[in-house]
């Protein structure tokens, strides 16, 4: 169930953490990351397009051609996917979608959206990929099972 992101934001975090765990500059073609993962090949290479347009992932083209990191992982945060795709919209928007929603005039569920909001950002801001290589491998090697 999405709850914060959308599915090409879901997806994209999943491919972009899938290209992490295969290495530095390690091409991979959409055919086996959308196998991996179980994700329509299509939607992976639009969401890889708009990726690589962000600067955080590299195409090559042709026979060999596929996907990698445009930067080494200890230099892509999670956020920087979020923000390719998402957009930060939502780190500073209401969740009810009230207009004008403040601490001053704020909404039913303000105050513990925002708690969930900050926590959110701030693990999404310090996670860098490199990080999480190890758990995604963990993850990608369940899935096949």
């Amino acid at each position: 169930m999405t709850v914060i992101f959308s599915k090409k934001c879901e997806y994209g975090l999943q491919a972009v953490l899938f290209l992490s765990a295969k290495g530095t500059g390690e091409v991979v073609s959409a055919d086996e990351i959308a196998k991996r993962l179980n994700i329509p090949k299509e939607f992976v290479s639009k969401i890889l397009q708009s990726l690589t347009e962000s600067g955080l992932v590299s195409s090559r083209k042709g026979k060999a051609g596929g996907f990698s990191l445009a930067k080494h992982p200890a230099l892509i945060r999670l956020i920087d996917v979020v923000a390719a795709i998402d957009g930060l919209a939502i780190f500073n928007s209401c969740v009810l979608g009230f207009p004008n929603c403040s601490p001053d005039h704020p909404c039913p569920l303000h105050e513990k959206w925002g708690q969930l909001r900050s926590s959110a950002y701030s693990m999404l801001t310090e996670q860098t990929l490199d990080q999480l290589k190890e758990k995604t491998l963990n993850k990608i090697a369940h899935l096949e099972a």
